[in-house]
């Protein structure tokens, strides 16, 4: 019981990351002006990072619960370390950068930021094989 509800808590975040960067951010930023889309980004990332954060958290007590040590419980480690970084240090410098005009390191911290979302993506992926 506790290990399926691990596996439907990771479907969970990949469903909601994937939600999230295929169909909220394009409609945001084709919607909505760039100031108005703007705030609405910086008011939601914060939250998807750490529903997904805690979801994360959860599965990850629940691989240690049970002791499956292998490959997953690293995987989902990983997702868990990777929601810390960007929403807690990688977030605040892309809004920093972004406010201070300092495009060539807001598109590259961006682009690590996609990166970033990319990996978990693939390695939600792989949890749920």
């Amino acid at each position: 019981m506790i290990e399926q509800i691990s596996i439907y808590l990771t479907a969970m975040i990949l469903g909601i990351m994937l939600f999230f960067s295929f169909v909220i951010a394009p409609v945001v930023f084709t919607t909505l002006d760039e100031e108005n889309a703007r705030k609405f980004i910086r008011r939601i990332f914060p939250f998807y990072y750490n529903v997904n954060l805690g979801l994360s958290l959860i599965v990850l007590l629940t691989f240690l619960f049970l002791s499956k040590l292998g490959v997953d419980f690293y995987l989902i480690l990983l997702i868990t370390l990777l929601f810390v970084t960007s929403n807690y240090l990688l977030m605040p410098l892309i809004n920093k950068y972004r406010d201070e005009k300092q495009d060539k390191k807001f598109k590259y911290s961006h682009f690590i930021s996609v990166v970033i979302n990319f990996i978990q993506i693939i390695a939600l992926t792989l949890i749920l094989l």
